[in-house]
């Protein structure tokens, strides 16, 4: 029996919208699904009870950091990433290879792997699907991501395409590399802005046979439009019975398309990022804490949420003065609020799946978005 495996529960018979389980180590929990990101093995501001409390089934911790402090090493020692931050859910590892390829000049690649130098101390480091696969053992992560390279954007057809084969031969090194029986490794398609190359990635990863794919080399700076054409190019090459994840995307406009093309798993840092800069998100719209509008506004955040927040009646006012005056808990309470939202959002995605209405769901969503968006 794999260590991942997925569930089809309902399909919507007109988009290929769906709802399902995906089945992990650490319990299973349902999609459409957002992960809140704990990069350095904690979500920014949030504890793991509230996360719990919040819904989340789920979260993603970042190989790359990780890997350079604490070591993975320490973490194998504490007995796993589980223990070590006390989440007893699922959690996903990126493989580091996303932000290694961010250090630009302070990194060098080759065909072993990437040789860089640490945001941290400066010190030379070195990541292969062979290191980079081992250090998730040792974090022993429910979900492994290959070790890829993502391609700038915008980049020119034949650096994509050696990026693209190689980064194929590297997830056949990271699954030759993969001992455990209760982790599953992730197969990410890239190809970048080129269809035909996207179609070359996905196939050899198919053949590989991995548990599930994502998606990568989406929302790196293209217009949406050509993120949601790439986006159903390449989903409508991937197994219909295996876990389907669109990397780096967390905006409610782009979570809808996203499950709109079938898509299971998100994650990205913007709900915790933005609420450290003093905006919280909203059925309406974005507001921005900081902004006199709120200087008297005794309201929640938003009427009905069911966050820490809201249902303590924490107001726009308060918050905003917490905002103001550099009070962490101003921030902690955004961020409960911004997770809060989005597994809101996707639990009434995956109801509306369910319940047969997910086109009208959508439309009326992204008409009430778009308009406050102009505002």
């Amino acid at each position: 029996m794999p260590a991942i495996t997925y569930e089809l529960v309902k399909q919507d018979p007109v988009t290929g919208a769906r709802a399902g389980i995906i089945h992990t180590p650490h319990g299973s929990f349902p999609t459409p699904i957002f992960m809140p990101v704990g990069t350095q093995a904690s979500v920014k501001a949030v504890s793991p009870d509230e996360l719990r409390d919040l819904g989340a089934g789920i979260i993603l911790s970042n190989t790359y950091h990780l890997f350079l402090r604490p070591g993975p090493e320490l973490i194998r020692e504490a007995g796993g990433l589980h223990k070590f931050m006390n989440w007893d859910r699922a959690i996903l590892t990126d493989s580091g290879g996303f932000q290694v390829f961010s250090l630009g000049d302070l990194r060098k690649i080759t065909e072993e792997g990437v040789t860089f130098r640490s945001h941290i101390d400066g010190s030379k480091k070195f990541l292969s699907p062979e290191v980079a696969t081992k250090v998730q053992m040792d974090l022993g992560s429910d979900i492994l991501m290959a070790f890829d390279e993502c391609a700038p954007y915008p980049a020119d057809y034949e650096y994509v395409q050696k990026s693209m084969e190689r980064t194929t031969r590297w997830a056949q090194r990271c699954k030759d590399t993969l001992t455990r029986e209760d982790q599953g490794l992730f197969g990410i398609v890239q190809g970048g802005m080129y269809k035909d190359l996207r179609t070359q990635s996905a196939k050899a990863l198919i053949e590989m046979d991995f548990p599930g794919y994502a998606v990568g080399g989406l929302s790196v700076g293209e217009p949406k439009e050509l993120m949601y054409e790439l986006l159903e190019h390449t989903v409508a090459l991937l197994p219909q019975n295996k876990p389907r994840y669109l990397m780096g995307v967390g905006t409610p406009d782009c979570l809808v398309e996203g499950v709109l093309h079938g898509i299971d798993m998100f994650d990205c840092v913007f709900p915790t990022r933005v609420a450290r800069n003093g905006m919280a998100m909203t059925w309406n719209g974005r507001l921005i804490m900081k902004n006199a509008e709120y200087t008297r506004d005794f309201h929640t955040l938003e009427d009905g949420c069911g966050c820490y927040a809201c249902r303590n009646h924490y107001t726009r006012a308060y918050i905003r003065h917490l905002v103001r005056a550099g009070e962490i808990f101003g921030l902690r309470l955004l961020s409960l609020h911004n997770l809060y939202f989005l597994q809101d959002f996707m639990r009434c995605l995956r109801q509306s799946i369910m319940e047969g209405r997910f086109t009208k769901f959508r439309i009326d969503f992204l008409a009430n978005y778009q308009m406050n968006a102009k505002k």
